[in-house]
């Protein structure tokens, strides 16, 4: 068994952004863009192993958003998604292996520009109606899945919860729970299909005290942001998503 940790330059050059990255994320500030971190980390390692050492960090991150935003969800929107979201992770365990990740980032992107596209050119009226529950319950599905293979379930999630437009902070309350009850779903699969060994846990370790700084730093900022900024920094962090996620599949 391998105890070492990872001593290359290179991948701490990668992975110190991804995870200040993925905590501004985790925090609902910048929204979207921690999807980034584990295509990030797979620049310098292999997808599982980046999808390995990312997950102790972001329970970290999870907590540190708890403590702050627990009271502020929607818990009628999380009893409806949380069930689908983690029938997902369940799709993910079953899977993982079968689909190359590749396939999986490019659908999860291809979804998200049409999205982004359909809102652009067909804007909702003041008086629309709000997405369907069925809609909201299929997206969950789709966002545990691509949570447990790659950490980038927000793009899915944020199709259906941001037109809802929930004021920033319930939005950040709502989204922190439902991707902690993701997290927490995924240790004992990633324990059984052999990715949580000693080198990662390791290098997670010393990565650790990175975790919570991006939340604070986000969380801090999502209670100062207008709610107009706030959704144009989320559609637009939906959008940088969606087009590297299509390109990670096409390339």
């Amino acid at each position: 068994m391998d105890l070492s940790l990872i001593t290359e330059p290179a991948f701490y050059c990668v992975a110190i952004p991804a995870v200040l990255l993925m905590g501004l994320s985790k925090s609902g500030f910048l929204s979207g863009f921690g999807a980034f971190a584990t295509p990030l980390l797979a620049l310098v390692v292999p997808v599982p192993q980046a999808a390995a050492i990312m997950l102790p960090l972001l329970l970290v991150m999870d907590a540190a958003g708890l403590q702050q935003l627990w009271r502020e969800c929607d818990r009628v929107l999380l009893k409806r998604l949380l069930p689908a979201g983690l029938l997902g992770t369940l799709l993910g365990t079953l899977l993982f292996g079968v689909l190359p990740a590749k396939t999986v980032a490019g659908v999860v992107g291809a979804l998200t520009l049409l999205f982004l596209a359909q809102r652009l050119l067909f804007p909702p009226r003041a008086d629309a109606q709000p997405p369907p529950h069925w809609l909201g319950r299929l997206l969950a599905v789709a966002s545990g899945f691509t949570s447990f293979v790659a950490h980038a379930g927000s793009p899915p999630i944020n199709a259906y919860v941001l037109p809802l437009r929930l004021t920033a902070i319930t939005y950040a309350g709502t989204m922190s729970v439902f991707f902690a009850a993701m997290n927490l779903s995924k240790w004992v699969p990633y324990a059984w299909l052999g990715l949580l060994d000693m080198r990662n846990m390791s290098t997670a370790l010393l990565l650790l005290p990175l975790a919570p700084v991006g939340v604070w730093l986000g969380l801090w900022l999502v209670r100062r942001i207008a709610s107009h900024w706030f959704y144009r920094i989320a559609y637009g962090g939906m959008f940088c998503t969606g087009a590297k996620l299509l390109w990670d599949g096409l390339r």
